[in-house]
């Protein structure tokens, strides 16, 4: 059994832009949200590649991205974020 999600609109822009799209598609109301969501997604998404989103972020906030941030991080690194202070991957088999 599917679970239902409602939507409540409470803005009139909105319902109106929503009900006039779903018109010009040629379905209800839940369909043309879908359908719209996927549309502006995958526009979103072809209009900017991830690197281009990293570089204008870097952009905005001033961030100058140096030969020495592009060198990866060392393994010790990683292996302290997740916990494997020895470097072996032990921290996983101890947490079982």
């Amino acid at each position: 059994m599917a679970v239902v999600v409602p939507i409540n609109v409470n803005n009139p822009e909105a319902d109106a832009l929503t009900r006039k799209f779903a018109g010009m598609a040629g379905v209800g109301i839940t369909d043309a949200i879908v359908l719209a969501m996927k549309e502006a997604i995958a526009r979103r998404r072809a209009s900017e590649t991830p690197l281009e989103t990293a570089a204008r972020l870097r952009a905005k906030y001033g961030i100058v991205l140096t030969d020495k941030m592009r060198e990866p991080l060392p393994k010790r690194v990683f292996d302290a974020m997740w916990g494997d202070d020895f470097g072996d991957g032990a921290a996983n088999a101890r947490a079982r």
